[in-house]
This record gives C-alpha cells, sequence and structure tokens, in this order.
C-alpha cells in the first residue's frame, strides 16, 4: 500500500504507542477478535489516486476536536488520540484535519464542537480558498450530516447543530461544480475534503497525489454522487486510518474531524 503514497506522505510504522492501539484492536495475527472493517477505500479517478473515507448513518458517529484538556490547540494525530481516551480509541474508524485555521490553529470560520459554537460564521469578504465564494459548511444535527454554502446555511439557520466547521470553497453547489475553478488548473496540491450522498452518509475524500480543484471536485460529483461537497484544505491534508495502519504526517493542523464506530463489526 505504501507504493501508492509519495516519500513526504507515506504512513509511518506503528510505534510502541500504535501497536498498542493495534491490539487494542483487534490487530492480534489471530482469529478470538477480527479486526474491525475498513472505512476506508482506495479509488483512481482520471488517473490520479484518493483514498476515500465513508461515514453512514446508524453505523458510525462523527465529531470534530480541536483543544485538548488543557484547552490549548491539539495540532497532530498523537496528542489527538491521547484526549480521544481508550473507549473512544477503540472505536476510531478514521480521522483528518477539517478546515482552514489560521497559524495558531485556531478555526478561520464556524466552528461548533459538542453543541458549543467556538467561533462565529465568517460571511466577509478577504483573500484565499477560504473566502473563494461560494465557500461552506459542514454540519451535523438531529436530521443528519449536511454540506451547504454559506450563504444557505445562515439563512437556514439551523438548531441544535451538534458540530460544524467551516471552509471553503465549496467544491460541489446542489450538483454544480464551482464556478471559478478551471478543469484541471496548473495549482496541484494534496487535498482533502468531505461530500453528502443521497443516502445522508458523509464521504471523506483525500487524494494521494498532488491534484487541481477542478478534477477533485469531480471526484465528489461524479465518482463518489455528491451533490454538495466542501474543501477542507490543501497540502497540509493528512489521515490517520488506523485499519490501514496509515498515519499521515506533515505540518500541524488545525480542526480534526472524526468518525467512532457505533457498533460492533
Amino acid at each position: 500500500m505504501s507504493a501508492r503514497f509519495p516519500p513526504d506522505r507515506r504512513a509511518r510504522p506503528l510505534t510502541r504507542p500504535l501497536a498498542a492501539l493495534a491490539a487494542l484492536l483487534g490487530f492480534t495475527g489471530g482469529c478470538a477478535n477480527a479486526a474491525p472493517a475498513d472505512a476506508c477505500r482506495s479509488l483512481l479517478f482520471e488517473e490520479v489516486p484518493f483514498t476515500v473515507c465513508t461515514a453512514e448513518p446508524g453505523a458510525h458517529h462523527v465529531a470534530l476536536a480541536l483543544t485538548g484538556p488543557d484547552d490549548l490547540p491539539l495540532r497532530d494525530f498523537a496528542p489527538f488520540a491521547d484526549a480521544l481516551g481508550p473507549e473512544r480509541l477503540s472505536r476510531l474508524a478514521f480521522a483528518m484535519n477539517a478546515g482552514m485555521y489560521h497559524p495558531g490553529g485556531g478555526p478561520v470560520g464556524l466552528y461548533v464542537e459538542d453543541g458549543r459554537t467556538r467561533h462565529r460564521l465568517v460571511t466577509r469578504g478577504g483573500r484565499g480558498n477560504f473566502f473563494l465564494r461560494p465557500n461552506g459548511v459542514f454540519w451535523g444535527d438531529a436530521d443528519g450530516w449536511h454540506v451547504a454554502a454559506t450563504e444557505a446555511f445562515a439563512a437556514a439557520r439551523p438548531q441544535g447543530v451538534r458540530f460544524a466547521t467551516q471552509s471553503g470553497p465549496m467544491l460541489v453547489i446542489d450538483g454544480a461544480l464551482h464556478p471559478a475553478f478551471m478543469p484541471d488548473g496548473r495549482s496541484r496540491h494534496l487535498r482533502n475534503g468531505v461530500g453528502i450522498t443521497r443516502d445522508g452518509s458523509a464521504l471523506f475524500a483525500i487524494s494521494d497525489a498532488p491534484v487541481s480543484l477542478g478534477r477533485f471536485a469531480r471526484l465528489f460529483r461524479d465518482a463518489l454522487g455528491c451533490r454538495n461537497a466542501l474543501y477542507f484544505d490543501g497540502s497540509v491534508s493528512r489521515l490517520w486510518n488506523p485499519v490501514a495502519e496509515r498515519r499521515d504526517e506533515g505540518a500541524r493542523i488545525g480542526p480534526i474531524v472524526y468518525v467512532l464506530r457505533d457498533t460492533a463489526d
């Protein structure tokens, strides 16, 4: 599997803490404890390799994490693992960075964690990908998981939001690609984002090779069938998939989205 990743994106080998996690998750080499099913799969789209991870309603729980018990930004998967604790760590399906952030790690836009708004919705203009309108919000409430443009989210004023992260730009808006994207522009980065399918599943994708925004958006619309999809980030994009023993290294990150298994495999 490591042959699929450029040298700077190889998942690091299991360290002792990760080996303990592997044992906890059932990677014992025997049949006594069946390993959990992998929520992620490899996909080749327009000659670019991607990893796509699925959160299914009724089978998974989606949440966000920003700071640890000391209220300091986590910035990496290792302190995030410590903050999760053994019980939630044993149910971790996958995690990835989830939205743009300031140099100190704080979110640029709306951020809601466990029902608590920690940063307000940003509707003003500015420079950079976050402000390439329309940008958007990924959130969860009693009705499920959603992605919508910021203006639509603000107009709907959803109640009971359990988690939310604002990022940008939108990749797919009601079935249409973002109007500012070229079909395959010259800017190529490792990128990640999230889209929602018709059945309410949340699909989290990360490119395993540099890709343009246009091609990344088409992945969500044409290959994954998402009518709405949101860009999380580029260059710093990272995935942790314990089942595949993949934990990407790289630049420090901001908000983290994580998915827990709700039921035993």
